[in-house]
């Protein structure tokens, strides 16, 4: 299936952290884009319907200021609510095919893929239009999760769709996974906690200026 969006997924990825204080993650939210976010998730385990709505389509109309494509995770139905352009789904938010039928076209389908090669192949032919795996490294906001080794990276690249990076990705760990073929580095905690957000997202950017 063809992507979705005439967008590239490509370059930095920004994850948004759980945060309640609405201002808060727009400010840091906004000095990521400033910095060269090329996309931008939203997802937020604590906040509440409400909440969720609220930021959403704040961080929705942040984005289409920066010409960044926005990503919802975990719900097709503020997705669909806000009228988001993307959507990211994990193994339990849901069957990727419905997904698809039910956004129609030419909304971006994301799905993590963790460190599954089939996982991935049977993503694509549901339709969706890049794949995620990880974690690349231990990861502080999920310290859990197993480990994607760097050699799946590259064999992910037969799969046909552009591939994503998460986990534990930091300015100094982020080349070997460009080298690999990844076509976009999802970042939290080494952007939204870094001292110079707007640095650090330019760093992470000029990866992909070379």
């Amino acid at each position: 299936m063809p992507m979705s969006s005439t967008r590239p997924i490509r370059g930095l990825y920004a994850v948004a952290p759980d945060m309640v204080d609405t201002a808060a993650l727009l400010a840091k939210t906004e000095h990521a884009l400033k910095g060269g976010a090329k996309l931008l998730q939203y997802r937020n385990k604590l906040a509440d319907a409400a909440l969720k709505l609220e930021q959403a389509t704040e961080l929705l109309r942040l984005c289409r200021r920066y010409d960044c494509l926005f990503i919802v995770n975990d719900s097709v139905e503020v997705a669909m609510k806000i009228g988001s352009p993307g959507v990211h789904l994990g193994r339990e938010d849901g069957d990727l095919a419905q997904a698809r039928q039910r956004l129609g076209p030419d909304v971006v389908l994301g799905a993590s893929c963790y460190g599954q090669i089939q996982i991935a192949e049977q993503a694509r032919d549901a339709g969706v239009d890049y794949v995620a795996f990880g974690a690349a490294y231990a990861s502080p906001t999920k310290p859990g999760n197993k480990r994607a080794p760097l050699e799946l990276y590259r064999e992910a690249r037969r799969i046909g769709l552009p591939v994503v990076a998460i986990g534990g990705i930091t300015l100094d760990n982020a080349q070997p996974l460009v080298d690999a073929g990844v076509d976009a580095l999802a970042v939290i905690t080494a952007l939204y906690n870094a001292p110079d957000i707007i640095a650090a997202a330019r760093g992470f950017t000029a990866l992909y200026a070379k």
